[in-house]
């Protein structure tokens, strides 16, 4: 092996983390260096260590499981469900509809693949369990236990179901402590195995997490000690640590407390090992902590103290494309700093998770591969790579494949190691016939690596376990299946043919429609050494906006001073605003782009690219101008790129503007709802008058200046930046054909009745305002992910989103644990400047939004309901995070923009009154729900009144195209931007104008039964949205109800019902005149249709904007698919408890 420097290995780690797969496996097949003869020999031996593990009376118990239920069954999937959740359900009325659920025969057909259920997530198949753990008889489980139910009731079955989970966790974990684990392992021991134990749980969310961790390792090495009673550390058991449960921010981002806080604590675990003689291995975790957990290693290795110690090991993932690179770094480091140290090579446990983060990022390529035979051919190849590097290092060969045992054999007698320079390693429960054989029959060694923790707390292990053996191709899987000749068991990977599989990458996932947004990994060096170069340039430069306007125009007003809400003292730079005299002249010359759909869509994808060439800049405006984190900056960036790419790629030919659109954005989002109004209407031809909020100029300059470079017209893309006078200029003059505005719902109703008294009947409003956003929280739900979701949803952006949780409801059985574990996670959330990495939550916007969240958590606190508050920086318009009780959304009397989380908590029986309370609050923005029960999953989204709803994930960051945005009631009147709906309310649909009248007046009273006789909301069938793997994204739509046609005339009234139902929406036909000013209070109205003369026309438009609660329509023209339907949007984690059955299936037999 060439030397390398200790600098060169660690870049050369960083620059190929997204390699090229081909690439990789060609080098990997270069270093196994196995001939012909030499495949043929492994495959051979392979074979026949299948027949003999066949031959044996004794399979294990994961291989029968596999055998006799695929991932697939009914008996698999109702087993798996119950064992993901069961055993931390503390309450029997949600262990009931669990049980109840997963088993009832009736709702399968429904859930199973075509419905909003998560029976398509992980939690389908989490958790491996023997057949055999219910009921020794065929006929089935799901059968057994149904007819369980009906005989004995349901107390009976829910003590005898718990047991059957306790024991099937019997089967796969040693103890549920030390002490039991090492009791249990004298048989095996006695037998020629040796052990190393892992403690587990999931990773730590809180430093109390932490230090219990730390400690339970602590007295885990004490009590093993005991038993180290030989000479070698090889031959006496050892301990498995894991990083993230040592530290709660075990994070690239947070690298200085780890290196400060995490590195003394696994040096003080280690020189304890090394007093105990005994081994002590670091589990291998994401593709995106590597670089920091070799930092951490190296921190630790070079402690003088562990001089002379054999016992400190690394566990090195196959799958990973840098493992070659990653020995070849461990093997410097050990020589170095003169120590000999274990490799443990397996597999690899997080690949779906590696594959969905890869795609979300819209990175171009993976961090692993992305076929098993690849993983397969890369463990030989290390393998090799490790049997030659035996100065420095002790391989431990954890695998469960037959063939892969049989190269490591061969390649080993080949290189001339004996048994003694090396060990296999197998899982407890796992893999015990073929070691047993391969143990006896080669005099190697093997270690039984044995899971330690309580039941309850072990799904994060035994989904990866599931993930590295899962796939239907597996080993595992077919070991006992006899129908599977042995030789296609041990096949040989470097015979495979992979040419027909590939995985999309992050930039194709939306192909062939469009390119993705660029992606910007935030976890790796050199990536964010490019982000701070370029943000470098900027970071104390001023910038300017002023009015741009397409003729010259009167001179600037006086210039305003625009400063960094994180630091006072930063002038980022100064805003001139838009005279009265600005504002008329960009009315005035406004033209709509006539160019070619071809050529207007070149030129967003140009601009789209341009933002891209110029990321360091605009990161580094909207952090100085916005107070955004670097992360929010980069999802802001991506969201203003995909809506330039997908709004051009939407736009049709044949289509005609509908003149000029104002477009009013916010705060907030100030780049990515900036340019996706102004992109959607000049997709469409349209001319725009862009109107920034008035905090944010800088950015939407900016942003304007690009598109303008990049072929936009300035007399159809014109800037008004200015406060609120400005909006109210551009929103009440009779020349404007559209507003697009986002902000408040408030504002949203002046604006609509500004437009009722100037603009011309029927011209569109766009508004997506606020929302209260609920979470439920049930008993069944992991308690670690939704906490994790809860801060995100809450906390991120400062909570300033207007899709942020702002209430959440926490089942009361589950309430105290997982409130003290949200304490605990807020607890480890910075507060401060947004320009760090480091640093969570920023600033608010200013000193006015400052002043309101404050005063509000001043109040709950006066009032006693302050259940947590963080501290915030003395300087800037920072606001802590806080957490404050309620007893319901009902005390929440309006949205509360900023970091503030409401909590209330709910009885299990009472979940449908939390539901219609939620529902009542009139808004319909976002929602968000953490739970295990199907049924709960299909139920609540039927009910619920959200336009976008999340299940088992965080209920912010919706992506274009992938999960259109946008709400319903007090939220929106829709259409959802970035979906299919909105850039048709951009085109002009002009009706045939009527000269017909009515020669009746309507019967009110028979209309307004009507209208609530029409209360249809039957979902359309559902459309499966691009994105990423791992995700569900399911988009679809109702009537938003009834719409009512008042003609004039009959013929003109029965057009307009047809075009309705056309739609598939509900329509009332007037049946005659309606007196106007009855519109305003009229019940159950979702919007009006009208094709007659222009006063009447007006008259409609100022009943309807005295209207209280949403905002309602006035068409005067052809309605489109969101005037007559609201849309929803449900987006499902699909590996929400660590897994996706799908992609592992497809990737294992590709």
């Amino acid at each position: 092996m060439t030397r390398h420097t200790a600098k060169a290995l660690r870049a050369q780690i960083d620059a190929t983390l997204y390699a090229n797969e081909a690439a990789s496996v060609a080098g990997l097949r270069e270093t196994a260096a196995l001939s012909d003869t030499d495949r043929a020999r492994i495959g051979a031996k392979g074979a026949d260590l299948v027949r003999q593990i066949r031959g044996n009376a004794e399979p294990g118990l994961m291989e029968v499981f596999l055998a006799e239920y695929g991932l697939s069954t009914d008996e698999g999937i109702a087993l798996m469900c119950l064992a993901e959740a069961l055993l931390r359900v503390p309450d029997s009325d949600t262990i009931d509809a669990l049980i109840e659920d997963k088993i009832a025969p009736s709702d399968w057909g429904k859930h199973l693949g075509h419905s909003a259920s998560s029976l398509v997530n992980a939690s389908t198949w989490a958790l491996m369990l023997t057949g055999r753990v219910l009921d020794d008889e065929k006929p089935g489980i799901t059968r057994h236990l149904r007819g369980a139910v009906k005989r004995l009731g349901e107390p009976v079955i829910r003590t005898a179901v718990g047991r059957a989970m306790r024991e099937m966790g019997r089967q796969f974990v040693l103890g549920e402590n030390i002490d039991k684990a090492m009791k249990r392992a004298e048989g095996m021991q006695a037998k020629g195995f040796t052990y190393s134990y892992d403690m587990l749980g999931e990773a730590a969310r809180t430093e109390a997490d932490a230090r219990n961790y730390h400690l339970s390792y602590s007295r885990a090495i004490s009590n093993i000690a005991q038993h180290c009673s030989h000479g070698t550390v090889a031959e006496n058991p050892g301990i498995s640590v894991k990083l993230s449960a040592l530290h709660p921010r075990y994070e690239v981002a947070q690298e200085a407390r780890v290196m400060e806080e995490l590195v003394p604590r696994l040096r003080a675990l280690a020189m304890l090992a090394k007093s105990a003689g005994m081994g002590f291995n670091i589990d291998a975790e994401e593709a995106d902590r590597l670089a920091l957990s070799l930092d951490v290693i190296e921190a630790t290795l070079q402690e003088p103290a562990l001089r002379g110690w054999d016992g400190f090991g690394v566990v090195v993932q196959a799958y990973g494309q840098r493992a070659p690179l990653v020995i070849d770094c461990l093997h410097e480091m050990a020589e170095r700093l003169d120590r000999k140290i274990m490799v443990r090579l397996v597999k690899g446990a997080y690949w779906d998770a590696e594959i969905k983060r890869a795609q979300v990022q819209g990175i171009n390529g993976f961090p692993v591969f992305t076929h098993k035979v690849h993983t397969d051919i890369s463990y030989i190849s290390n393998a090799r790579k490790l049997l030659g590097l035996t100065d420095r290092i002790y391989p431990q060969f954890a695998t469960h494949n037959a063939h892969t045992v049989a190269a490591v054999l061969d390649i080993a007698a080949q290189m001339g190691r004996s048994g003694a320079d090396y060990e296999f390693q197998r899982l407890h429960g796992m893999g015990e016939t073929l070691h047993k054989i391969v143990l006896k029959a080669e005099g190697t060694r093997c270690r039984i690596y044995a899971p330690v923790g309580a039941h309850e707390d072990l799904l994060a292990y035994l989904v990866r376990r599931l993930l590295e053996n899962g796939a239907n191709s597996s080993f595992v899987n077919q070991i006992v299946d006899e129908s599977v000749p042995p030789e296609i068991v041990a096949s040989d990977p470097f015979a495979a043919d992979t040419s027909n599989f590939s995985l999309p990458t992050g930039p194709d996932i939306f192909q062939p429609e469009r390119i993705n947004s660029k992606g910007f990994d935030l976890t790796h060096a050199p990536t964010l050494a490019q982000i701070e170069q370029e943000r470098a340039k900027f970071a104390a430069h001023r910038f300017t906006a002023t009015a741009m306007i397409a003729k010259k125009s009167a001179p600037n007003a006086a210039a305003i001073t625009i400063t960094n809400p994180a630091k006072p003292g930063d002038i980022v730079g100064s805003v001139h605003p838009a005279t009265d005299a600005q504002i008329k002249a960009a009315i005035d010359t406004a033209a709509a782009w006539d160019a070619d759909v071809t050529i207007r869509a070149a030129a967003l994808n140009a601009a789209a690219d341009a933002y891209e060439a110029n990321a360091g800049e605009l990161f580094t405006i909207l952090a100085r101008e916005a107070g955004k984190g670097l992360p929010d900056a980069v999802a802001e960036l991506r969201e203003a790129v995909d809506f330039l790419r997908y709004y051009a790629a939407q736009a049709k030919a044949g289509t005609a503007p509908c003149g000029i659109w104002t477009c009013i954005s916010p705060w907030n989002f100030p780049l990515a709802i900036f340019t996706g109004q102004i992109a959607a209407a000049l997709a469409a031809g349209n001319a725009v008058l862009a109107k920034p909020a008035e905090q944010t100029p800088l950015i939407a300059a900016r942003a304007v200046e690009l598109l303008h470079a990049a072929g936009v017209p300035k007399s159809a893309l014109q800037l008004l930046p200015g406060a609120g006078d400005v909006g109210a200029a551009l929103t009440s003059d009779a020349a404007i054909n559209g507003v697009a505005f986002t902000g408040s719902t408030a504002t949203a109703l002046k604006i609509r009745k500004s437009m009722a008294a100037h603009c011309a009947p029927g011209t569109p409003l766009i508004a997506e305002t606020g929302g209260l956003n609920a979470m439920i929280v049930d008993s069944t739900a992991l308690p670690e992910h939704a906490v994790r979701d809860i801060v995100n949803g809450a906390f991120r952006s400062a909570g300033q989103r207007c899709s942020a949780l702002r209430c959440l409801y926490v089942q009361e059985d589950i309430a105290d644990k997982l409130l003290t574990m949200l304490k605990g996670a807020m607890n480890e959330l910075h507060v401060g400047d947004p320009w760090h990495l480091s640093t969570d939550v920023g600033p608010v916007i200013d000193s006015a939004a400052q002043k309101t969240i404050a005063d509000h958590v001043a109040t709950a606190d006066g009032e006693g309901r302050l259940i947590h508050a963080l501290q915030a920086p003395s300087h800037g318009t920072f606001i802590a995070p806080a957490v404050i009780r309620v007893t319901g959304i009902a005390d929440m009397t309006r949205e509360i923009f900023g970091p503030i989380l409401h909590v209330a908590t709910f009885k299990s029986q009472d979940l449908d009154r939390v539901i219609d309370a939620i529902n009542a609050t009139g808004y319909g923005l976002t929602f968000g729900l953490h739970t295990r029960i199907d049924d709960r999953v299909q139920t609540i989204v039927e009910r619920v009144e959200a336009g976008n709803i999340y299940v088992n994930r965080d209920q912010i960051g919706a992506v274009v195209g992938s999960q259109p945005f946008g709400g319903e009631g007090l939220s929106g009147t829709g259409p959802k931007a970035g979906g299919p709906h909105y850039l048709p309310r951009f085109t002009a649909s002009p009706a045939q104008s009527t000269p017909d009248s009515w020669d009746k007046a309507a019967d009110i009273s028979a209309v307004q039964k009507q209208l609530a006789s029409a209360l249809n909301h039957t979902p359309s069938t559902p459309l499966d949205l691009p994105g990423p793997t791992g995700e569900s994204n399911r988009h679809s739509t109702r009537p938003r109800g009834a719409i009512l046609c008042m003609g004039p005339g009959e013929a003109a009234a029965a057009a307009q019902v047809s075009a309705v139902e056309a739609f598939g929406g509900l329509a009332v036909n007037s049946g005659g005149s309606v007196a106007v000013e009855t519109l305003t209070d009229m019940t159950n109205l979702a919007g009006v249709i009208w094709w007659g003369e222009q006063d009447t026309g007006r008259a409609i438009e100022t009943a309807l904007s005295a209207r209280t609660g949403p905002i309602t329509a006035l068409v005067t023209g052809l309605p489109d698919a969101a005037h007559v339907l609201h849309e929803r949007h449900v987006c499902i984690d699909t590996t929400a408890a660590g897994g996706n059955a799908a992609l592992l299936a497809e990737a294992g037999n590709a």
